[in-house]
């Protein structure tokens, strides 16, 4: 089914779980961003590649497990990331998705049932809202939740490590804060290595080949006051960069943002 529109499933309260999300995607009443959706729950990327792409694509997020963060590998064929959630299915419980073909977007869905492939496998990867959790409960703002957004991403000039058919930059989110609270944002994230961990730029980000903060390549912009810096983590839509890149024949991907809401709770991912 095509998506004609986005729409963000209004969460009521800090109760709700993340079933009551999938359901949501499920039933296509909830085809927006999940950021703020089913508080304290592990979000993931989705990254589906036919088996003849996917050992490279694995060695790719080996090489590269800031942007990369592996969660999960899916045997070829399975839909059903049991491991982190029970009776979920990945063809119909992410809000929207991407469908790329020799490395051109296609289409955006809310289901891929009728896409799907037995030499499918599916790789979930660790996502930045999973520690945003951590920020507001630190007290931090986080300011496209605030805004009811997207979360800004943007290309960067910044390679990432190549791996046989896999090449291209990293695309990073940003969420502005004060010094103070972006150090303590640093000291949070760091604790989440599985999703994306520490920042990988402050401020400056021309340095990092991004040049209108207004004008994000994914998601909504979002307003930097003139005391906050800009702070800038790898981010899981950078696979999506690579790929229109490397350009396989056929590959599907989470629509930015729209996330895959796991039944496992954030302090899991938490290091000590």
């Amino acid at each position: 089914m095509t998506k004609t529109g986005p729409r963000r499933l209004k969460q009521i309260d800090q109760t709700q779980s993340a079933s009551a999300v999938r359901e949501a995607c499920r039933a296509e009443l909830c085809t927006g961003p999940t950021s703020g959706l089913a508080a304290g729950f592990t979000q993931a990327n989705l990254v589906i590649l036919p088996s003849d792409w996917a050992e490279e694509f694995h060695e790719f997020c080996r090489l590269n497990p800031k942007p990369c963060p592996l969660l999960d590998v899916l045997p070829a064929g399975d839909p059903h990331p049991r491991k982190w959630a029970d009776n979920a299915d990945i063809r119909t419980d992410l809000p929207a998705y991407r469908v790329w073909k020799h490395g051109e977007l296609v289409s955006e869905v809310t289901n891929i049932v009728d896409l799907w492939q037995d030499d499918f496998v599916s790789f979930l990867i660790g996502c930045s809202f999973t520690f945003e959790s951590a920020l507001l409960a630190d007290g931090l703002p986080v300011r496209h939740i605030e805004l009811g957004t997207n979360v800004p991403m943007y290309r960067t000039n910044q390679p990432c490590t190549p791996a046989g058919r896999f090449q291209g930059n990293l695309v990073v989110s940003m969420r502005p804060f004060q010094p103070a609270d972006a150090i303590r944002a640093v000291e949070i994230t760091s604790q989440f290595p599985q999703v994306h961990g520490s920042p990988v730029h402050i401020g400056l980000p021309e340095m990092i080949g991004i040049h209108d903060l207004h004008q994000p390549d994914f998601g909504d912009p979002v307003p930097v006051h003139a005391d906050e810096l800009p702070v800038f983590w790898a981010c899981g839509v950078t696979p999506q960069a690579v790929l229109m890149e490397s350009r396989p024949p056929l590959v599907i991907t989470h629509s930015p943002g729209c996330m895959f809401v796991t039944d496992r709770r954030n302090c899991d991912l938490r290091s000590a």
